[in-house]
């Protein structure tokens, strides 16, 4: 199975069987921190324990040393990592701060452990066939272990990608983040449970001078733990994120991606002056639509199913140039806008879309006209923050029933239930999109601004402190910038536009009629559970609107003999 990865870690695959013969391990390697370092799966000679392991653990030395773990000239994170779960068990997880996707065989107890980082940075997939537990990074190595039917989920149409653990794929689930499962080799029994939760961090106490001299200090140290030690790249897109993450990095490269004629889309001019201030080499990407139609193919292969982000194409084409460039690392600026307040739709369920419109967006007002038609009638916070996440209909509820769930985990607190509520929907297809875009270029994707200690303050702390006023997101984010001394033209812009892309205006426009072939002949011969997603993209539609775009990738993703095997 571990072949069918081999673009996730070219420098190596191996497979590896456990000494008591209930359990095989493969793991595709990336070398990233050490060129010269030991191929996994790894193994404990002491215990017996074997480790398959996809990520970076950032504190893995600090953790050695309060673990007492001895590390050996030229061993890495993953040494730390099998050494740590033979003396401590599951409970090591709680210390490590990283981004991973892991399989740990004990056979002391004759059972696998599966486990995944905080917040799902690293997919890890998995499926139980009678006595039998298979697992990867990848759906399309699953659906080709044995059958796996094609189920299209209601939550498809709603917000273009299954959600929770689901996948388009029955009887194959994506382990939920934060989770560590334990399957038992002699009796086939299973079980999952959390080793972290966000909601149980306490609020912040103090005043917003405190918060800020706490949040820029927790920035300064924690954002330049996760920058490589060699060569990298940063994903520079001119907005307040990435620009303070090349001031705190000082990366040799940056990447931006434009358009030709589509001013609105380009940040390419504050991304330059960005690059020159810190000395960093600039590439600037402007693809076309020649560019998206030969790419297609390769983003919805590399996705595994259609995915639900604005930025798809510019990412694929900036990984690309990345790649290109004999690059290993990217750093991109996940983060701020799900916990510090910077989405517009949040701002509409803060302050009411006549606020919104009135403070200048008035570019969201087809999305800020779904709460305007009930302005006389107060919607409960979950009710407007779905209606503004739902981008079709959400008929069995499931979409609401998770925003719904995240508002009362959050206690009360609208700016916490707001991210959860993030969390929750649209989070898992940016995170997982990022990660395989990027792996289908043996590139390794890094988030600095998800470090442990950063989220947790975040989330902690009260919504004035991330906004007090429409178009004034991540409030201390800004006001952080300023303290480290960044340039006003960084911490004083307007909202980012980020890498988002006119696709969906070139299905309404120039690739109209090859958007339609596309679709159509798609329908000639496509299953009924699929139709319902592919005639939705052949009815009239605004130029933002990205239901055309779903349409597309799904006629492409079943275009994949897999695919059509799998609905058959």
């Amino acid at each position: 199975m571990g072949h069918t990865q081999h673009h996730r870690g070219p420098d190596g695959t191996m497979h590896t069987a456990a000494i008591d013969g209930r359990a095989v391990l493969a793991m595709n390697t990336l070398l990233i921190v050490n060129p010269a370092a030991e191929h996994g799966p790894y193994i404990d000679r002491a215990s017996g324990l074997m480790l398959s392991f996809n990520g970076e653990i950032y504190n893995y030395r600090q953790m050695a040393s309060a673990w007492g773990v001895p590390l050996g000239a030229g061993e890495s994170d993953a040494h730390l990592v099998l050494r740590a779960w033979a003396k401590l068990g599951p409970s090591c997880l709680d210390g490590l701060d990283g981004m991973f996707a892991l399989a740990i065989y004990d056979p002391r107890v004759g059972r696998l452990f599966l486990a995944r980082d905080r917040l799902g940075e690293k997919p890890l997939y998995w499926r139980l066939d009678g006595a039998r537990l298979a697992f990867a990074s990848e759906v399309t190595t699953l659906s080709g272990y044995g059958a796996a039917p094609l189920v299209v989920r209601p939550e498809m149409l709603a917000i273009e990608t299954p959600v929770g653990v689901d996948t388009p794929f029955q009887g194959i689930q994506l382990l939920a983040p934060a989770t560590v499962l334990t399957f038992d080799t002699a009796t086939g029994s299973l079980d999952q449970r959390a080793w972290w939760c966000l909601e149980a961090c306490e609020p912040f106490e103090g005043d917003y001078e405190t918060a800020l001299a706490c949040f820029s200090v927790t920035l300064a140290d924690q954002v330049p733990l996760r920058g490589p030690g060699g060569d990298f790249a940063l994903l520079l897109s001119g907005g307040l994120d990435s620009s303070v993450l090349a001031y705190l990095l000082r990366p040799p490269v940056c990447v931006t991606v434009r358009y030709r004629d589509q001013d609105g889309l380009d940040e390419s001019r504050v991304a330059a002056a960005v690059a020159r201030e810190i000395g960093a080499e600039l590439i600037i990407v402007e693809p076309d639509t020649d560019d998206f139609i030969s790419v297609l193919p390769q983003i919805v292969a590399a996705l595994d199913y259609p995915m639900g982000n604005a930025s798809t194409f510019s990412e694929h084409m900036a990984y690309r140039a990345v790649s290109d460039h004999g690059i290993r690392v990217v750093v991109g600026g996940s983060g701020p806008d799900e916990f510090l307040m910077g989405y517009v739709r949040q701002a509409l369920v803060l302050f009411g879309p006549n606020a919104v419109l009135g403070a200048g967006l008035s570019a969201y007002r087809p999305l800020a006209s779904k709460l305007l038609s009930t302005a006389d009638e107060p919607l409960e916070p979950s009710e407007a923050i779905a209606r503004l996440i739902l981008r079709g209909p959400d008929p069995q509820g499931r979409v609401r029933e998770l925003v719904a769930e995240a508002f009362v985990r959050a206690g009360g607190n609208l700016s916490r239930g707001l991210t959860l509520a993030e969390l929750a929907t649209a989070w898992r297809p940016l995170v997982v999109t990022s990660d395989k875009l990027a792996s289908s270029f043996a590139l390794e994707r890094r988030s600095p601004y998800l470090a442990r200690d950063l989220v947790e303050l975040s989330y902690r702390l009260p919504t004035d402190h991330k906004i007090i006023r429409p178009g004034g997101g991540k409030r201390i984010l800004r006001d952080a910038a300023r303290a480290l001394g960044l340039p006003r033209e960084i911490w004083a812009s307007p909202e980012k536009v980020g890498f988002a892309s006119p696709v969906p205006s070139w299905l309404t426009g120039r690739l109209a009629a090859w958007t339609d072939a596309q679709i159509r002949a798609c329908l000639a011969d496509a299953p009924t559970i699929l139709r319902p997603v592919l005639e939705a993209g052949l009815s009239p539609r605004g130029g933002f609107d990205r239901t055309r775009t779903q349409a597309l990738m799904t006629a492409a993703w079943f275009s994949d003999h897999r695919v059509r095997a799998a609905a058959a």
